[in-house]
């Protein structure tokens, strides 16, 4: 019981919020952060379609054994970590119910973990470049690449509203708290307690969503006021907005030295 109650300790809302804000927003100090977004995400598409077309346990590690690399050099938060390593126990897990049930073995279970190496090549990969790019400089390098201006916009806005959805979530939250009761007994492993926050936490979502409609509908008018629309179509605006923009010997380096790996990886296993 005491162990459970030291989770609970380090699981709060207030810690999470923080690593929410890490992962939206990225880190400036890593090596990572400082490089083009442009080469970031074609380096990204790269690791996200390849392993798709391999099927060599041998090369999916040693894809795994870069990305991860990658992602502890970018400073990935640990508790993106957890979230990923959690998913991929579990999947795991339904990977030997599922050969113990049908009586596949351990040859069926690793021919099943194939799928899971590649899953986690793609999306170690995405933590490490989206935790360490700003929502602007992700929202400009679509646009450089044609995205319309509207949907860049979109992403960008997407990012800045988590820390207002996470700050109204706590709020409704705390509110739910002190007009509710809680369970005067735990049970066992507090399953009480945990049932009771399960379903504070799925009844906060509405009143959430509804405020946040409200904020949405402001933020589109004040934008239309000043000029908005306009700007997206502006053809000068563009050009100053992408000015920043460049590509240089590090990125090249980065994204060529990565494109080598892969080549000797495949070429030597």
């Amino acid at each position: 019981m005491e162990y459970m109650t030291k989770l609970f300790n380090k699981i709060s809302v207030e810690r999470i919020k923080i690593e929410l804000y890490k992962t939206a927003f990225g880190s400036n100090e890593t090596l990572i952060s400082r490089l083009d977004p442009r080469i970031l995400i074609i380096w990204y598409l790269i690791f996200a379609l390849i392993p798709w077309f391999i099927f060599d346990r041998a090369v999916l590690i040693g894809l795994f054994l870069f990305v991860a690399a990658v992602a502890y050099v970018s400073k990935v938060s640990k508790f993106i970590i957890f979230l990923l390593c959690t998913g991929i126990a579990m999947e795991l897990l339904c990977y030997s119910l599922v050969a113990y049930i049908f009586g596949g073995g351990v040859d069926a279970f690793l021919a099943m973990t194939v799928l899971t190496l590649k899953l986690v090549v793609i999306s170690l990969s995405s933590i490490a470049i989206f935790c360490n790019m700003d929502p602007e400089r992700l929202s400009d390098a679509l646009l450089s690449f044609g995205v319309p201006g509207h949907v860049t916009f979109a992403v960008s806005y997407g990012y800045r509203m988590v820390p207002v959805l996470i700050e109204e979530y706590n709020n409704i939250i705390n509110s739910y708290r002190l007009r509710g009761v809680p369970p005067d007994k735990k049970g066992f492993l507090y399953w009480r307690q945990i049932a009771y926050m399960l379903n504070m936490a799925v009844g906060a979502f509405y009143p959430l969503v509804l405020n946040t409609a409200k904020r949405t509908r402001t933020t589109v008018e004040a934008l239309e006021v000043r000029g908005f629309s306009y700007a997206l179509l502006n053809r000068e605006v563009k050009k100053l907005k992408l000015s920043y923009l460049k590509i240089g010997y590090k990125e090249m380096a980065f994204l060529l030295g990565s494109l080598l790996y892969i080549y000797l990886l495949i070429s030597i296993l």
